[in-house]
């Protein structure tokens, strides 16, 4: 009886060393995708979703970390197209992504997601003096005005050659305030943003009030 449990035993180690050593042998059959994506200014790179589809099937997602990169593993070799969203920016793809078994391929940091304006509000304008003549090197300033009438500063422009500004904005409701000064003058309006699209705004300076 001990002879038949000690060639059992034996018959098991040997079982078991040559199933270690098939695993050890085995050659791996998928591999992965790796990048980092680039956004618009005004935006981070953290949270975009990319998608690996082949054919028409998706086969495989991953989210981007705080610093844009990304990792697509266990992917069965082939040929690939990588989609990229994020609300706010305008979807992007890489196509033809070729995928071996083993093998981790880098894409580096080629993909860009810029700014998708059909989602963005932008407040734009232009600074006149008294007589109607544009004001280059202005301060521009745009507030957002609270419930209670307190206005909370956003951001801060110059104006250009020609006299204009233009800031971007949630598509939210809300009240702007938008103020520009040069000179010893300055100008106040305020805008209504109700969605995504361009509002406009002309302010003409005048003296400060003592």
């Amino acid at each position: 009886m001990n002879k038949l449990r000690i060639t059992n035993a034996l018959l098991l180690a040997l079982l078991l060393a040559a199933a270690g050593a098939a695993q050890k042998g085995a050659r791996p059959t998928t591999g992965g995708v790796k990048g980092k994506v680039k956004v618009d200014a005004g935006h981070t790179a953290g949270g975009v979703r990319v998608e690996a589809q082949r054919g028409e099937e998706e086969v495989a997602r991953a989210v981007t970390d705080a610093k844009g990169n990304y990792e697509l593993s266990n992917l069965a070799p082939g040929i690939y197209t990588l989609t990229f969203r994020k609300a706010g920016l305008k979807t992007a793809q890489h196509r033809e992504v070729e995928v071996s078994a083993g093998k981790v391929r880098s894409l580096g940091d080629k993909v860009f997601l810029p700014v998708d304006e059909g989602s963005i509000a932008f407040v734009r304008g232009s600074v006149f003096d008294s007589d109607g003549r544009s004001v280059h090197g202005a301060q521009v300033e745009i507030a957002r005005v609270g419930a209670d009438g307190a206005a909370r500063k956003l951001d801060g422009r110059v104006t250009s050659e020609a006299g204009t500004f233009s800031f971007r904005l949630s598509p939210d409701a809300a009240r702007y305030r938008v103020t520009a000064k040069a000179n010893g003058r300055a100008a106040t309006k305020e805008v209504e943003v109700e969605g995504a699209m361009v509002y406009r705004v002309a302010l003409s300076l005048k003296p400060n009030e003592p």
